[in-house]
């Protein structure tokens, strides 16, 4: 379990592309409540694997977000358990050249976490 409840809120969407959208929303226009909750961390051990999947993709928005927004990252964001073996790229819709581009384009938050987003696609929300 999460255990935090906008976060738990968001991994229970049925469609994650529509929980990305509530949480870059959420984000981009600061909504202090959910950032203030951040601040409790999550027990990354009592967590699914689908859980911690999805912590590993958000974490890296959450932390990209929070710096461009110069506001402290919770350390647990941070956790090493919150990164991939193996690319994942948001949208899997895209070519091998797309996907080496985001490799080196996007900012250290996502290519630490092994995690890849379009963010032109992501900034139009």
């Amino acid at each position: 379990m999460i255990g935090n409840k906008y976060l738990q809120t968001l991994f229970n969407y049925p469609d994650e592309d529509t929980s990305l959208n509530q949480l870059l929303e959420m984000l981009k226009y600061k909504d202090m409540k959910f950032i203030d909750s951040l601040i409790n961390p999550v027990d990354i051990d009592l967590c699914s694997e689908e859980e911690i999947i999805y912590l590993t993709k958000i974490s890296a928005l959450i932390d990209y977000y929070l710096q461009m927004h110069n506001i402290k990252v919770p350390n647990w964001i941070r956790n090493e358990k919150l990164q991939f073996d193996k690319p994942y790229y948001h949208s899997k819709r895209i070519s091998d050249f797309e996907k080496l581009k985001l490799q080196y384009s996007n900012p250290s938050p996502f290519r630490i976490r092994n995690v890849y987003f379009d963010l032109d696609g992501i900034e139009r929300i």
